[in-house]
């Protein structure tokens, strides 16, 4: 056809070339240069459109469209134009047929958004996205001739707001109910439910821990024929069910004909699914999947690049939700274990404190007995009061762990008493004024009155300020502890302030722990279980009050108890409002007597009944040092009637007596403050002159493990305590005359053991 006659279809791109081309003699149309001047100007307004348009023109409808709709129409561009629109659109005419028929009957236009249609357009129903609007067409006598549309498609638009709601919807699901792993991904896999276009089924498969093979966890849609098998063994590949090969390879695979394989799963469509991807699944901790997530892909959707992605980030947030809901349920059941331990801890200790006292009240009974005959001579009186220092400590140390059992356990019964407080506390500080003045301290106690009487249980309080007295003082060797109370507002506060060492700031958090114990402190003992400042806070707490502490490494800590005046924070059962004089009860005598021992000089040397000399000119001389002041005593007396005896606390002090005068012996404890045996033994072997000083070692580690690492660092012989008087007495004989003959040139292998 001359170009001149279709001057209207110049240009226009793709499809203008197939509108010159095509001969529409065999069209309904007839010739361009016989069509109504109306039909060629829409035509060409059409074809020089950037917008995507299609038009439908005549009785026959015959389909028109420019390149912009070209994507649309898809694989039907090759036929579609000239030929009938109900045919061209065949599969969405049952949808667009009374908007179309609309238009053509009233002349008014249409307008939908984002309206879902299947087009056929590549093969396959495809799910797509038009807002489009039908407008009526006229011929040359002003009729209504046709219909045009002008629609922009919105598939990646729908679809990807569609996925992104999914994923944030499935990243709101909460799994902290669920009772186990599998629970979790149960309740995951229903939340995908929500968008069954994307993802028509979900199954997930998980790994069964020191097995090889893997459980059907879930499915959250209907198989309606076949089955997912419930458990699939990982030694055997399926090529139907590949979960193996990805819990192997820890790649993804895509499963094809699932109807073929025998599992028939529907999906939001008519047709089965036919396509699956298997996602593996990590943990992080683990270098091989722990699961496999099966997704159903849809039917009507191309599993391109987006798809790929949207699949690959469902699979991640369900991996890390299974992967947070295993961490916490470890975490709740390693509490629950460790909560179960110490359970078990408390009873332990609960019984442990029971079974003690009775033999404990057994041995102090008699000792007190005769201590209070009166009639016994000075040599039996001063073993039989070290036997009662002892075991009143011991006692002491056994009531702390019953107090601390029962409160763990919850079965302390507190009688909460209205309380002139300030006297209270005066009286008890008052009971610990003769061993701090006797440490050389002083005590300062500022307790005014106070307005009203303060609900505490009395026996608590006790130990409350008996603590923190004894702790203060155990750390303190000049200046003064002061203990002070004050109301502000509805709380009263009780300080206790000292000058003492002071305590680490990186240990300082640390020291309201049970059994912890600030290592290397200088103290003027190491004794005690390490759960005072625990049991403390403790008894504290059961107040419904509070306890800090504010320490300067060097220049002392300040302990603060915070308790609430009145007793609406109090069980009423527990509240007995008839004030009444509070005194210190006997069980501060135990508190007071280890802080006399603690603070009092060492025994004076006993006379030696015989003496062993060195070339009868001098006794052979023994450092004895033990932080205990108890234990020093008690081996000074061991050790006085045969070799001179000098004791000092701690390392220091030790290396600073062998500097001022060589001693021919050591006998340490491992365990002191400031500097520890291991320390001491260290810096006597790097002296010149006191390199080959002979140490024995003292020490509760009773191991062979303990006692061979004992002797590696320096140490010439391990005793383990108790021991007995003899035991003590021969290795300090045999270590002296080893000494001996290495300073007469002799080699000691030679010697035999000699008697004490």
């Amino acid at each position: 056809m001359a170009l001149g006659a279709l001057d209207f279809l110049k240009d226009g791109g793709e499809m203008g070339a197939k509108m010159r081309a095509l001969d529409w003699d065999s069209t309904p149309l007839g010739s361009p240069t016989a069509w109504p001047q109306s039909l060629k100007t829409i035509v060409r307004v059409m074809l020089d459109s950037r917008f995507a348009m299609w038009l439908m023109w005549g009785p026959s409808g015959i389909f028109f469209c420019n390149d912009a709709y070209l994507p649309t129409l898809g694989v039907k561009g090759a036929w579609g134009l000239g030929a009938r629109a109900d045919k061209v659109w065949e599969e969405v005419w049952p949808a667009v047929r009374s908007r179309i028929e609309g238009v053509l009957q009233s002349g008014v236009a249409t307008f939908d958004e984002g309206l879902q249609l299947f087009l056929r357009r590549s093969g396959y129903d495809e799910e797509t996205f038009h807002t489009f609007s039908y407008s009526p067409v006229y011929d040359d006598a002003d009729r209504i001739a046709g219909m045009l549309c002008v629609v922009a498609e919105d598939t990646t638009r729908v679809i990807a707001e569609r996925r992104l709601r999914s994923l944030r919807q499935l990243a709101a699901f909460s799994t902290r109910d669920a009772a186990s792993v599998d629970a979790a991904g149960a309740g995951l896999l229903q939340a995908l439910q929500t968008n069954r276009f994307d993802l028509p089924f979900a199954a997930l498969y998980a790994l069964d821990v020191g097995s090889r093979s893997a459980h059907l966890v879930a499915c959250n849609q209907v198989v309606t024929e076949g089955r997912l098998p419930a458990l699939i063994d990982l030694a055997q590949d399926s090529p139907a069910l590949p979960i193996a090969a990805v819990m192997r390879s820890g790649g993804d695979r895509v499963i094809e004909g699932l109807p073929e394989a025998g599992i028939t799963i529907l999906g939001p469509w008519a047709e089965p699914v036919d396509k699956a991807i298997a996602l593996p699944l990590g943990d992080g901790a683990q270098a091989r999947p722990v699961a496999v997530l099966l997704l159903g892909i849809s039917t009507r959707r191309q599993l391109d690049a987006a798809y790929r992605g949207f699949l690959g980030l469902v699979a991640d947030q369900v991996a890390s939700a299974l992967s947070d809901t295993r961490t916490r349920l470890e975490a709740r059941a390693r509490a629950e274990a460790l909560a179960e331990l110490d359970r078990a801890k408390n009873v332990f200790f609960g019984n442990v404190s029971h079974e003690l006292r009775t033999p404990l009240t057994l041995m102090l009974g008699p000792v007190d007995d005769l201590l209070a005959h009166g009639a016994l001579a000075p040599e039996i009186v001063e073993p039989l009061q070290l036997v009662q220092r002892n075991g009143a400590r011991l006692r002491k140390l056994v009531n702390s762990l019953l107090d601390f059992s029962r409160i763990e356990a919850g079965q302390v019964a507190a009688r909460y008493e209205a309380t002139d407080l300030a006297a209270f506390t005066t009286d008890l500080a008052a009971v610990f004024r003769s061993a701090v003045e006797q440490a050389g301290l002083q005590l300062v106690v500022r307790c005014p009155p106070l307005a009203e009487p303060v609900y505490v249980d009395r026996d608590m309080w006790e130990r409350v300020v008996l603590n923190l007295l004894s702790n203060a003082l155990k750390h303190t060797f000049e200046g003064q502890i002061e203990v002070g109370l004050a109301i502000d507002g509805s709380t009263v506060h009780l300080g206790v302030r000292d000058t003492g060492v002071g305590i680490a700031p990186e240990e300082l958090p640390r020291v309201f722990e049970r059994f912890h114990r600030v290592a290397g402190a200088r103290a003027r003992t190491q004794e005690g279980t390490g759960i005072g400042l625990a049991l403390v806070q403790e008894l504290v707490r059961l107040h419904g009050g509070s306890i800090s502490a504010i320490s300067t490494p060097g220049a002392g800590s300040c302990f603060t108890v915070s308790i609430p005046l009145g007793a609406a924070h109090l069980a009423p059962a527990q509240v007995h409002r008839d004030a009444a004089a509070a005194q210190a009860s006997l069980a501060a005598n135990s508190f007071v007597d280890d802080a006399l021992r603690a603070a009092a000089p060492d025994d004076a040397p006993a006379a030696a009944p015989r003496d062993r000399l060195i070339g009868g000119n001098r006794r052979e001389r023994v450092l004895v040092v033990d932080d205990n002041g108890d234990m020093r005593s008690y081996i000074a007396r061991l050790l006085r009637p045969y070799w001179e005896v000098t004791t000092v606390a701690d390392g220091v002090e030790a290396l600073a007596s062998i500097d001022a005068a060589l001693p021919d012996l050591v006998v340490t404890d491992m365990h002191m403050p400031v500097l520890d045996g291991r320390g001491l033994i260290q810096h006597i072997r790097t002296r010149k002159s006191a390199h080959a000083l002979p140490v024995i070692v003292l020490s509760a580690q009773a191991g062979d493990e303990q006692r061979a690492a004992g002797l590696e660092q320096g140490a010439d012989d391990y005793l383990v305590k108790p021991f007995s008087t003899r035991e003590l007495l021969a290795r300090v004989e045999v270590q002296l005359a080893r000494a001996r003959l290495r300073s007469q040139g002799a080699d000691p292998a030679l010697w035999e053991d000699a008697p004490p």
